[in-house]
C-alpha cells in the first residue's frame, strides 16, 4: 500500500533514510534525518506504506491515536517533538537517549523523579500514554532524563473525567513498577500503596480484555513485541542458543534481535570464542539441525561484555546489532567495556543499514 501523493512528495524531499528501527504489522519505523524549516534535524520516521491490508485500519487508527498526541503535547518536552504529520507517515523529533530496558538506570533516583515530573506534565495537557508498562517506551536521555515514546495507544482528553483519571492511575502505576526494577529503595510508602492496588478497570483488563488482545494480536496478527525482538527473539533465539552451546569451541552467545528491511526481524549472534573461523563451522551445524532459521549474522568475539552479576550485557549487543553506535557510549562503565566496543566494531557484520554518522565519530567511539 503506497503512500498519499502529498506524503511521498514532502518525504522525497525532506526525509534522508538511515536506520531501520522496527517493522511490524502496524507501521514501519526508522531513523535518519529530516530538512526542517529551520535545518536538518535527526528525527523518526513512521509510515505505514508497508503495512498489509488485513491490518491496515488498526494500524491507521494507532496512527492517528499518535500524530493527535504528539500534536498536543508537541512544546512539553517530555517526548519527541512532532516535526511533520500526513496522512499515512509522520517524523518526530530524535531524542538522544535509550530505552530503559538498555539503559538499565540502577540506583538512578533523579531518573525516576525525572520521570513522574514528565508523567505529571503529560496529565496536566489532559494526555494519558496508556503504554508504560514497556520499558521500549521509556528513554533515558543522554542528558540523565526522563523521555516518553511511541504513543500509538494514548487517549486525549479534554477534561480530567473518570475515565483519565483511571488512566493516569495506570500510567502512574505502571512507572512506579519501573522504579520498583530499578531503584525499590527511593519507593516511597504511598507509592508502595499505588503498586499495591490496581484499578477496577487494570484488574478486568488482566482478567478478560488482555487475554482477547494477546489472542488476536499474537493469533491473528502473528504479533509478538519483547522488546521490539517479535517471535523470533521469543520462539527461535533459545533454541539457537542451545544449538550454538553445544559446540566445543564455545564459551558463551548471546542473541538479539534487530531491524531488516528484507526480512522484517533478523538474529544477530554473538559468539564468545577464541577461533575467528568458528562462524563458518557453527552455520553448518544450524543448517544440518534445521527446523529453525539460522541468525542472519554470527560474530566470533573474544569476550561478551558482562554486568556485575557475570551476564552478558545484551543492551550494548543489542544496539551493536541495530547499528545504533552513537548510543553505546554512556554505556561503557570501565576499560574492558572500551575494548569491547572496539574489538566489537571492527568486526560487526550488520553494516548494510546504517546511520551515516560521519567516520571520526565512529573512531572516537571506538578508542
Amino acid at each position: 500500500m503506497s503512500l498519499p501523493k502529498d506524503d511521498d512528495a514532502t518525504l522525497s524531499a525532506r526525509w534522508s533514510q538511515g536506520v531501520l528501527l522496527k517493522r511490524d504489522v502496524f507501521s514501519t519505523v526508522e531513523r535518519g534525518r529530516f530538512r526542517a524549516d529551520d535545518g536538518e534535524v535527526e528525527g523518526v520516521l513512521r509510515r505505514l506504506d508497508q503495512v498489509p491490508f488485513w491490518s491496515f485500519a488498526v494500524a491507521l487508527h494507532l496512527f492517528s491515536r499518535e500524530r493527535r498526541a504528539l500534536t498536543l503535547a508537541r512544546d512539553l518536552d517530555v517526548g519527541p517533538k512532532l516535526l511533520w504529520a500526513g496522512r499515512r507517515a509522520l517524523v518526530r523529533g530524535f531524542i538522544d537517549g535509550a530505552a530503559l530496558h538498555l539503559a538499565k538506570p540502577h540506583g538512578d533516583v533523579a531518573y525516576f523523579r525525572s520521570a513522574k515530573a514528565a508523567l505529571r506534565k503529560l496529565h496536566r495537557a489532559g494526555i494519558c500514554h496508556n503504554d508504560l508498562a514497556k520499558e521500549q517506551n521509556w528513554l533515558v536521555g543522554r542528558d540523565g532524563r526522563a523521555y516518553l515514546t511511541d504513543f500509538q495507544l494514548a487517549a486525549c482528553f479534554r477534561s480530567r473525567s473518570r475515565l483519565f483519571r483511571i488512566a493516569a492511575y495506570e500510567d502512574l502505576r505502571h512507572l512506579l513498577k519501573h522504579k520498583r526494577s530499578y531503584a525499590p529503595e527511593a519507593l516511597t510508602p504511598k507509592e508502595r500503596k499505588v503498586l499495591a492496588k490496581k484499578s477496577a478497570v487494570a484488574s478486568v483488563w488482566l482478567k478478560t480484555g488482555k487475554k482477547v488482545y494477546q489472542a488476536i494480536t499474537r493469533g491473528i496478527f502473528n504479533f509478538t513485541d519483547r522488546e521490539g525482538g517479535g517471535r523470533r527473539l521469543v520462539n527461535d533465539a533459545p533454541v539457537l542458543v542451545d544449538l550454538i552451546r553445544r559446540n566445543p569451541d564455545v564459551r558463551d552467545t548471546a542473541i538479539v534481535a534487530f531491524a531488516d528491511r528484507r526480512v522484517g526481524v533478523g538474529l544477530y549472534a554473538f559468539v564468545e570464542a577464541d577461533q575467528s573461523a568458528l562462524e563458518k563451522t557453527l552455520r553448518s551445524e544450524l543448517a544440518a539441525a534445521k527446523g529453525v532459521k539460522p541468525p542472519e549474522h554470527i560474530q566470533i568475539v573474544h569476550a561478551l561484555p558482562r554486568d556485575a552479576a557475570g551476564k552478558p550485557r545484551t543492551e550494548i549487543l543489542q544496539l551493536v546489532a541495530m547499528n545504533q553506535i552513537d548510543l553505546i557510549e554512556p554505556m561503557m562503565r570501565s576499560d574492558a567495556d572500551r575494548e569491547f566496543l572496539k574489538d566489537i566494531l571492527e568486526q560487526r557484520k550488520n553494516l548494510r543499514d546504517r546511520f551515516n554518522f560521519e567516520v571520526a565519530e565512529m573512531d572516537r567511539l571506538a578508542r
